[in-house]
């Protein structure tokens, strides 16, 4: 980190962020320059949360986004009530570059020096470095890596980052849970495989490669093979061999192993135009964007994807929802499901350790606190009282760390574009909708 992204880092409180404040943070850090959030001077009864955010990056700003604007909507309805023990709660917002290991311990180096009571954090892809950084402080340090790397570092070490939570599951229960829910489509008849061959395209990110090592461990034992791994690199400026090379495959399932929402709605629109004919065709996670659909339009129609960290649409989620799109009205039809969620979830969890131990001040007593204290969030149930100190994974794919039943752990959604708007279709428990045949069936 620069000292010139230092300086564009923000301090301010909930109610401080408008829409015309969190448009421009979308808008990059350039923007920041044009309408920064109000400035508030830290007062010693104020509770700081830390938020590292990509505000200057060409990638990581839409997730970002997503996280502080439900971390700003929780913050308002907070400090609106009262706030935490009578104080109020104000952000601290530090610029981020994900793909950087010096800029992600930056990050963290400036909320310590701003003597954070916590921090909370969408995801970095190099989490050892930041985790590395914030034990020097060790106030409560939430986020949703979802990187099974970082929690076994946990693992190892409980007591070096006894303050690190990854309130969702590891990325590896994509690539677990990928073949089951193949047969759980198979089940319903609406899509009937025209083999049992998988094609999966893979970037070389560390996330996108551990997906694919669980992938490799879970279809052997399924009924279906995996045919072929395509690897690409970002960014991807042509899909079209890789598109050439999915029709020379013609696996009936096609999964295509990135993160980068932009660049799956440009595979969207030349899919759809020289489709695989028949294949269910599943994107890894990026779709959860408010950009993909932006971007993709009328050509996402049909496609499927996955979380293992999204709003439920049960009645809590919906609420959610509701609330949220009315405070930021600028993603009405088109809401981000993952970190709008988990944002907002971190800080009503840090609110409820904050009021049990009655001292902010007591990083140690307020970890204590998180770890031996499940909560329900509109994301699910976050008990990280376990051996990697992460959400336990439902439905239970037969690898570890899972729950056996949706509300004793946090649900993975798997959505499919139906009319332009993400629905969820399994698992069951969860489900909106019903899969539907894609377009080019």
């Amino acid at each position: 980190m620069t000292r010139k992204t230092r300086r564009d880092s923000k301090l301010f409180t909930g109610t401080s962020l408008t829409r015309r404040s969190a448009l421009k943070v979308a808008l990059g850090g350039a923007a920041m320059t044009l309408a920064a959030p109000k400035v508030i001077a830290s007062g010693n009864d104020k509770i700081l949360i830390g938020v590292p955010s990509s505000l200057s990056t060409p990638y990581g700003v839409a997730d970002d986004t997503d996280h502080l604007n439900g971390t700003t909507l929780a913050v308002e309805e907070i400090n609106a009530a009262g706030g935490v023990l009578g104080r109020e709660i104000e952000l601290f917002v530090p610029d981020v570059d994900k793909l950087n290991p010096e800029s992600c311990r930056a990050a963290i180096a400036a909320c310590i020096d701003k003597k954070v009571h916590a921090i909370s954090n969408a995801f970095v892809f190099a989490p050892i470095p930041a985790m590395d950084e914030s034990v020097k402080y060790k106030a409560p340090y939430l986020q949703g890596n979802t990187q099974r790397s970082a929690t076994e570092a946990f693992k190892a070490d409980p007591i070096k980052y006894s303050h690190v939570f990854q309130t969702d599951p590891s990325e590896v229960n994509y690539g677990w849970t990928y073949p089951i829910w193949l047969k759980k489509m198979e089940d319903t008849g609406v899509w009937k495989p025209k083999n049992r061959k998988i094609h999966i395209v893979a970037e070389q990110v560390g996330y996108c490669q551990t997906i694919l090592k669980a992938a490799r461990e879970a279809i052997p034992k399924s009924d279906f093979e995996l045919a072929e791994v395509t690897d690409i690199q970002y960014p991807v400026n042509d899909w079209g061999p890789v598109i050439q090379k999915l029709k020379e495959v013609d696996a009936g399932a096609i999964m295509i192993d990135h993160w980068v929402a932009a660049e799956y709605a440009a595979f969207c629109k030349e899919f759809i135009n020289d489709p695989v004919e028949g294949s269910l065709v599943y994107l890894q996670y990026g779709p959860s964007q408010p950009e993909f659909l932006a971007l993709g339009g009328s050509a996402t129609e049909g496609f499927c994807w996955s979380t293992v960290l999204g709003v439920y649409g049960d009645k809590i989620g919906q609420e959610f929802r509701e609330k949220y799109v009315k405070r930021f009205p600028k993603f009405e039809g088109n809401m981000g499901l993952v970190y709008t969620g988990n944002g907002y979830d971190i800080v009503q969890y840090l609110k409820r350790a904050w009021e049990a131990t009655k001292n902010p001040e007591d990083f140690a007593a307020n970890c204590k606190w998180i770890r031996e204290n499940p909560y329900r969030g509109v994301c699910g149930l976050m008990d990280m009282n376990n051996e990697y100190q992460e959400a336990l994974h439902f439905p239970d794919n037969g690898f570890g760390n899972q729950a056996a039943e949706l509300e004793k752990g946090m649900g993975q959604l798997f959505v499919q574009v139906q009319d332009g708007a993400h629905k969820i279709i399994w698992p069951d428990e969860t489900a909106e909708s019903k899969l539907r045949p894609s377009p080019w069936w």
